[in-house]
């Protein structure tokens, strides 16, 4: 780990709580640059939330860290992710976990993900276009699920139903206007979950459905991509 803003960045987190070892040797290794367009390839390595096209970003390093520490995650699980984007936090679960499988609703996004995992020769991670409310019930249950879009109350049911007894959830709820605040979700039992508050956050809504007319022509992917 040579290069200086990289090392600047692990130092803060550490300070900042991340204290899994496993989740900032993923940060290390996963060259976040690869992921963002080469418009903001200067502030690849600063913990600030950055834009990736059609309104949505790519969160920023110590949310990517908190959330995935709070999975608790180990190299046998399978993880259900909501909101590929360009592919930033799959590849970050990818270094942590057996299998990833992750839903983008739009088209052009999952197109440029798909590709950084090629990429990056990353084999374990399975991405379609869907709706992400909805979840992946052909591929569940799930061990973990991380959603990086906000639910507007609670989840939605199939995310919790989708879950394995004792999986954890983690996704950030709070309708428009209000304040977000990330949740925990843990399957105790067929009927029961407990939860439980963590930090206060801010997301994009999680929405339902493929956009009509989601296409590859409303966004240019070599501006997109490195």
């Amino acid at each position: 780990m040579s290069d200086p803003r990289k090392i600047r960045l692990i130092m803060h987190l550490r300070q900042t709580g991340i204290t899994d070892t496993n989740v900032l040797s993923a940060i290390e290794r996963v060259p976040r640059d690869h992921f963002i367009p080469p418009a903001f390839h200067d502030r690849a390595w600063e913990d600030e939330a950055l834009p990736i096209g059609l309104g949505q970003t790519i969160s920023q390093p110590f949310i990517v860290s908190y959330m995935t520490q709070n999975l608790e995650l180990h190299d046998r699980q399978r993880v259900l992710e909501i909101g590929t984007g360009s592919g930033y936090q799959a590849a970050i679960l990818s270094k942590l976990c057996r299998r990833v499988y992750t839903i983008e609703r739009h088209r052009p996004l999952l197109h440029v993900a798909e590709q950084n995992f090629s990429d990056l020769k990353i084999r374990n991670v399975t991405a379609i276009c869907g709706d992400g409310m909805k979840g992946w019930a052909e591929q569940a249950p799930f061990d973990r699920i991380i959603s990086t879009a906000a639910a507007s109350d609670e989840p939605p049911p199939a995310l919790l139903e989708q879950l394995s007894i004792g999986g954890i959830l983690i996704i950030p709820v709070g309708g428009q206007g209000q304040a977000q605040i990330l949740r925990r979700y843990q399957r105790e039992s067929e009927e029961v979950y407990s939860k439980r508050d963590l930090i206060p956050v801010r997301f994009v809504p999680l929405l339902p459905d493929v956009p009509r007319g989601n296409s590859y022509s409303d966004i240019d992917l070599q501006e997109l991509r490195a």
